[in-house]
């Protein structure tokens, strides 16, 4: 390949997170309406690590999903493609191809068909059982003018048994490869998976019509003797939805559908986003607000209490380590930073929580020395034994951090 051939190939790569683009469609003018459009937050898990397509000039991949039944509709369109003839037999990538093989579905690039399925959304029924349903007051983002309006959320609960919960998961899925890093998708065949699944319902005609809004995957792991331990695996609230405070309703409904069972021994989260764990720590400091335990003379007169785990955990399902963790927010909530000295305290009892893992560490390291030779000591200490400055310096940067995030959730809690 000379150089010409080479700059014709480079200048043929396109940021695959802008280049594809995603509507639910619930009417067929959405098709036209660009308010609706919205970007994946990443494309490596589809389209490599790069997050490139290669082979195309002014390349956009429009994938569409009807709004309630997720039927899908893929369009690629571009101005050029490389010729293989041209450019020393390289091809240009198959998008399509890549598509269905990560995300698992078929996908239909036919729109008469697409504009056809639409038709089909007023007998769309969500599977399963319908858990809640709550009004909320939105403001159109595209036209402030209109006003707030009130729109009407469901959340429905569903297992593998639930009629079509199989086939309609398969599709909602794909959203997740797009917006949750190191996301995979399920088994579901396993019983044990539970699904929530949140649905904005409103009319058209006199007719009464579902939006897919977001969902969450909950595993029920065994918790001896007889009991479960729901874990919390992904839960995702599409862009056109998001920061409405849907992903707090979303999880809330999770929680009162879990609080209520004797044989529920706590509710956990699988590695949360940061995202997720600030919506966590906003449910759980407002629900541990009321809380005998949690009120601010507690907090300071006796700190963390056996008290408070049990309360959490009997009342919540709130397991011990985020128990801790909103003792420490709604601690924080109560410090009057100008006070040095109470500010001081909190931060050494924070610190000394951060610093725990780094104890054990030690405490194992030492264990090991009485079976190591000198050298292999001096060896070890290198490797794994920061230097006090070293390790003050990286728990002076934890709790700074922390701090952050925990006013974050505080600020949130203050507009409630």
């Amino acid at each position: 390949m000379d150089g010409e051939e080479k700059m014709s190939c480079e200048a043929m790569v396109t940021d695959s997170n802008q280049a594809v683009e995603f509507k639910l469609i619930r009417e067929k003018n959405d098709l036209e309406n660009d308010s609706l459009a919205f970007k994946p937050v990443m494309s490596h898990q589809i389209f490599g690590s790069q997050e490139t397509i290669f082979g195309y000039n002014n390349l956009k991949v429009k994938l569409y999903f009807t709004a309630a039944c997720l039927n899908p509709y893929l369009q690629v369109t571009y101005s050029e493609k490389v010729d293989p003839q041209k450019q020393n037999s390289v091809e240009a990538d198959n998008i399509q191809e890549i598509l269905m093989q990560k995300l698992e579905i078929p996908l239909n690039d036919n729109l008469d068909l697409f504009m056809s399925s639409l038709d089909k959304e007023t007998q769309f029924v969500p599977p399963g059982e319908l858990k809640e349903s709550f009004v909320f007051d939105v403001e159109d983002p595209d036209d402030p003018s209109s006003g707030v309006q009130q729109r009407t959320y469901l959340v429905y609960h569903a297992d593998i048994l639930s009629p079509g919960l199989v086939e309609y998961h398969k599709k909602l899925q794909t959203f997740i490869l797009w917006f949750i890093d190191a996301a995979s998708f399920i088994d579901t065949d396993d019983e044990k998976w539970k699904f929530f699944l949140m649905f904005e319902k409103y009319k058209r005609n006199g007719v009464n019509l579902y939006a897919i809004v977001g969902y969450a995957t909950i595993y029920e792991y065994f918790a001896y003797p007889r009991n479960i331990r729901p874990r919390l695996s992904q839960m995702l609230i599409l862009p056109p939805f998001q920061r409405q405070g849907l992903g707090a309703a979303l999880l809330m409904s999770i929680y009162n559908h879990y609080k209520i069972m004797p044989n529920v021994k706590d509710i956990t989260v699988e590695d949360p986003s940061e995202d997720l764990q600030l919506v966590r720590d906003f449910l759980d400091c407002k629900n541990c607000l009321k809380l005998t335990t949690y009120q601010p003379t507690e907090l300071w007169e006796k700190g963390f209490t056996n008290d408070m785990v049990q309360e959490a955990a009997t009342k919540l399902k709130i397991n011990k380590k985020q128990a801790r963790r909103i003792y420490e927010i709604l601690k924080l909530k109560t410090v009057d930073k100008r006070n040095e000295k109470q500010y001081q305290d909190y931060r050494i009892e924070v610190k000394k929580r951060l610093n725990l893992p780094y104890q054990n560490e030690q405490k194992k390291l030492k264990t090991l020395e009485a079976f190591l030779k000198p050298q292999e000591i001096a060896e070890m200490k290198a490797t794994f034994v920061l230097s006090a400055e070293q390790r003050l310096s990286n728990l002076d940067k934890s709790y700074r951090e922390l701090e952050g995030l925990y006013e974050r959730v505080l600020n949130r809690l203050t507009l409630q």
